[in-house]
């Protein structure tokens, strides 16, 4: 568009000087031509942009001349270069626009903040996905760019869901009020009946923009409503307590995994003891990836629980004979 080529041309003369038509016709993939007819809009815009004609000529702004396009200051800037991996804008297709937007802040910024925001590039790095969620981070279901653009439609949605451990499908009419990336997976956070819920795009079969128009809570913004259901999945009760017995050879990888349910620190024993708050007994089977490594001692609710889900996991296995 010509609105992004004219700030591209401002932007890069105020970073680099007096420039040749030709240097700016390559880099934007125009004609000079095209190049010269820019540079008159600029121009007529009150731009103080002019050209010279010859060998060492070139598009130039007058000296001192500079637009105050960001207003950033360094700590603001560096805030902006801390990059994110993993799939979150190439979800939403917008990896292309991160990467072109980037690089018209730097261009944009003062020369002195420059360096510390390249270096902040290069040293920082924010990896929002899960471990173990294998390539996209094992996302299913609804796609992510197609459920943005629902979203932006301001019209109510109908999806097709399914709940965790569930098969059957259910269908919802929602309000959306937008999306939320969390640790790796896409949310719709919506009113359900005037009432708050979340619901994992993963888990979406369908999604289909209905004709009648959204009906958001007055004064009510997606934060503000991401906020109360990301307190209730913390604050969730945690009544299961149970005990158990951990390796020493074992235990950091359990701590990692089991951490944030930790009612107590574990001892110095080895095996170790810990103590753990669950939520409900079916969260007690993740217990069972550590095999002989952990084991229960109460209460028995939760021994018998994990001796059942083993006895059929191995009669599963055991009972079939394996594929040639």
């Amino acid at each position: 568009m010509k609105s992004d080529r004219l700030l591209s041309i401002l932007l890069f003369l105020q970073t680099r000087g007096r420039v040749p038509a030709r240097e700016l016709a390559d880099r934007l993939e125009v004609s000079v031509r095209t190049v010269y007819r820019d540079v008159e809009s600029l121009s007529a815009a009150g731009v103080p942009v002019y050209a010279e004609r010859g060998r060492h000529g070139g598009i130039a702004l007058l000296p001192g001349y500079r637009t105050d396009v960001t207003g950033l200051t360094s700590d603001e800037a560096r805030a902006l270069f801390v990059l994110a991996t993993g799939n979150t804008h190439a979800d939403l297709g917008l990896d292309g626009a991160l990467g072109s937007a980037l690089r018209k802040v730097m261009a944009a910024l003062p020369a002195p903040h420059r360096p510390a925001a390249e270096a902040t590039s290069r040293r920082i790095l924010v990896d929002p996905v899960r471990w173990l969620s294998g390539p996209g981070g094992g996302h299913e279901g609804a796609d992510a760019g197609e459920l943005q653009a629902a979203v932006f439609t301001d019209r109510r949605l109908r999806l097709r869901y399914r709940h965790g451990g569930q098969e059957q499908l259910r269908t919802y009419t929602v309000d959306p009020y937008g999306l939320v990336a969390k640790a790796g997976v896409w949310y719709l956070v919506a009113d359900r009946r005037a009432r708050p819920r979340l619901f994992r795009a993963d888990r979406m079969a369908a999604v289909t923009v209905t004709a009648d128009a959204v009906r958001r809570r007055a004064g009510v913004e997606l934060a503000d409503v991401w906020e109360v259901l990301r307190r209730e999945v913390e604050q969730r009760p945690a009544d299961l307590r149970v005990t158990a017995t951990v390796r020493r050879s074992r235990l950091d990888m359990f701590l990692r995994i089991l951490g944030p349910f930790l009612a107590s620190p574990p001892s110095a024993d080895d095996p170790a003891v810990v103590e753990l708050r669950l939520p409900e007994l079916p969260a007690a089977r993740s217990l069972l990836s550590f095999g002989p490594d952990v084991e229960v001692l109460s209460p028995q609710e939760v021994r018998a629980e994990l001796a059942r889900v083993a006895a059929a996991t191995a009669e599963l296995y055991g009972g079939r004979a394996a594929a040639p």
